[in-house]
């Protein structure tokens, strides 16, 4: 059952010790009114200048913390009352009221409260007492307010100072990766150059320059590419997930080999074509059989296989080697994190694959999955939308 007040009921609360001719007063200068339900009575941050004696009905209070999430601070019904600070003070609301159930207000607006106090100066006592008690209470809502900033802007600083150490780490690592390739190659040719290569030793002296040059000129395009694919997307088209899988285990058969790792394609006879953009998805599954045989131990193996489910196809690396720790799982994606050492085994690279692999996935509104535990391996699964 609805609860009602009378005015006579609900003054003396919002002004203790008022007298009945001062009750009456305040009656005069009122006015009563309905509202539906879901009606904003009053809006945070906005300047009006009525207060507010609920009759009859349930409000609740709302406060906008942290610029996004709306707190529910209270709920009001008949009896109590808001608004005061709007007879004495030209502030804009601190909160919103809104009304849950059909619901009945009397209003007292400013140039009423002014006529009230005319004849009633007492009056006044009463609602400075009131509102010194509301401002405690709001003092207490920013104070919370403010630590809860504070601890916000504590952990943004933490992340940015996270970010720009992994940012310099990143140029130093940029620095040694291109630094030893481009000394290799600069010192072969000042020998060539100065007469020092002899007949015998051209061809592997030209394979050590071209293999260094191809490195450099990876790391670049590594790079640019990362960049540039936040910048360009190319239009779809059907891709054969198996012939890139294909391409990447032939071109990354000499690295396997030199590992001791075995490199695999396991099925793909019936596997539909996906839409995308074929350089860029070759690009993304190029960097995780890098990572596969990378981290894989000697004599492991890496295999890729695939999958079909509803309207999406699959194309997933496995290794078997070190695995990911989950300390640095969530960051694996992160363009500045890299494995630089596990156990007595150093790892060289920028780290930026995974990085280029998540961007490109992302702009094929496809899915990348990683499953891995520590000292048993890692499997990553690229998902993308069938070609229709």
């Amino acid at each position: 059952m609805t609860t009602v007040r009378t005015p006579a009921k609900i003054i003396p609360r919002a002004f203790p010790g008022i007298m009945p001719d001062e009750m009456q007063e305040i009656i005069m200068n009122s006015r009563i009114k309905a509202y539906p339900p879901d009606t904003v009575i009053c809006r945070e941050n906005e300047v009006e200048f009525t207060f507010y004696m609920i009759l009859e009905g349930e409000f609740k209070v709302t406060k906008v913390i942290n610029n996004s999430q709306d707190r529910l601070l209270k709920t009001l019904t008949a009896g109590d009352f808001f608004g005061e600070m709007a007879l004495i003070h030209n502030a804009p609301r601190a909160a919103t009221v809104t009304a849950l159930t059909n619901a009945t207000l009397l209003e007292l607006d400013k140039e009423g409260f002014k006529r009230v106090l005319k004849h009633s100066p007492s009056v006044s006592l009463a609602m400075v007492s009131e509102i010194s008690n509301r401002l405690r209470q709001n003092d207490e809502l920013t104070i919370e307010d403010l630590r809860m900033r504070a601890a916000e802007l504590a952990d943004a600083y933490q992340r940015l100072a996270q970010q720009d150490l992994a940012r310099h780490e990143f140029l130093s690592n940029v620095a040694h990766e291109l630094r030893t390739p481009l000394m290799v190659a600069s010192g072969y040719l000042h020998a060539f150059k100065k007469g020092m290569v002899t007949s015998g030793q051209l061809d592997s002296t030209m394979d050590t320059i071209t293999r260094n040059v191809d490195q450099i000129v990876t790391l670049t395009n590594d790079i640019l590419f990362l960049q540039e694919i936040e910048l360009v997307l190319p239009e779809f088209q059907s891709v054969n997930l198996v012939q890139i899988a294909e391409d990447v285990a032939k071109a990354y058969q000499d690295k396997a080999q030199s590992k001791l790792v075995k490199l695999t394609i396991k099925g793909g006879n019936h596997i539909s074509a996906v839409q995308g953009d074929k350089h860029s998805i070759q690009r993304a599954v190029t960097a995780l059989v890098d990572n596969a045989i990378k981290f894989s131990n000697p004599n492991g193996s890496v295999e890729i296989y695939f999958s079909e489910n509803g309207t999406r196809a699959s194309i997933s690396v496995e290794d078997h080697g070190i695995g990911i720790a989950p300390e640095i799982r969530p960051r694996i994606f992160d363009r500045f994190v890299h494995l630089e050492k596990s156990g007595d085994e150093l790892y060289g690279g920028l780290g930026i694959g995974l990085s280029i692999t998540r961007q490109v996935i992302q702009q094929h509104n496809g899915t990348l999955e990683v499953e891995s535990k520590p000292g048993m391996g890692s499997k990553f699964t690229i998902s993308l939308m069938k070609w229709q």
